[in-house]
């Protein structure tokens, strides 16, 4: 009797804060039945949290910890697929075991916007549009990752279905994975805009 192994697939949602990536990533392991792991209530829920940024107001994780526990969950799950969700999942998930990397972009000038609805403000505004503007989630995720894993999907002015479906017809082959989508630097020096969005 021979028995097949089913290969688990791992598809990361990574991009800067208010691009969309949680409520993309829930639809899409809906739509894939697939595990869902939101990487910041992970951390809390497994202890993984190694301390404070005061000055950001964020918690700092213990990444090499964060990594053997997703390895464990990776190779626990019942589900043949995993979404996970977070702006430093290309960090802590090992090359060999991701399928798919999307880096979610938004338009700097709806990022701002939507930001400000959700009260970043100061130093935290201005640092997490600067990392859209200057690509440092696909850059990072590129690094990580490798060229040939990574998608980068402009949500700008999509719904979260819209995006949804076309990271499935990704993942299913009918359309092709791309790089280099964006150029929010030009975009803003066309539109003499740098200066009101990148301030650090």
């Amino acid at each position: 009797m021979i028995l097949t192994v089913m290969k688990k697939s791992v598809i990361l949602i990574t991009g800067t804060p208010c691009v969309g990536k949680t409520t993309i990533a829930q639809r899409l392991a809906e739509k894939l039945d697939a595990l869902y792991i939101n990487l910041t209530e992970y951390a809390e829920k497994h202890h993984l949290i190694a301390g404070e940024d005061e000055k950001r107001r964020t918690r700092v994780i213990d990444e090499e910890k964060t990594r053997i526990k997703i390895v464990e969950t990776i190779k626990a799950a019942k589900e043949t697929a995993i979404i996970i969700d977070g702006h430093y999942a290309h960090a802590v998930v090992p090359k060999r075991y991701v399928t798919r990397i999307f880096v979610l972009r938004r338009n700097p000038i709806e990022l701002k916007r939507l930001m400000e609805q959700r009260g970043f403000a100061g130093d935290k505004l201005w640092e997490n549009l600067a990392a859209e503007i200057l690509d440092v989630c696909l850059v990072e995720a590129l690094q990580a990752q490798g060229q040939e894993k990574v998608c980068e999907l402009d949500v700008t002015g999509k719904t979260a279905e819209e995006a949804t479906s076309e990271i499935l017809a990704v993942l299913g082959g009918r359309e092709k994975c791309f790089i280099g989508l964006v150029d929010w630097l030009g975009m803003l020096e066309k539109e003499n805009l740098v200066d009101e969005y990148l301030k650090i």
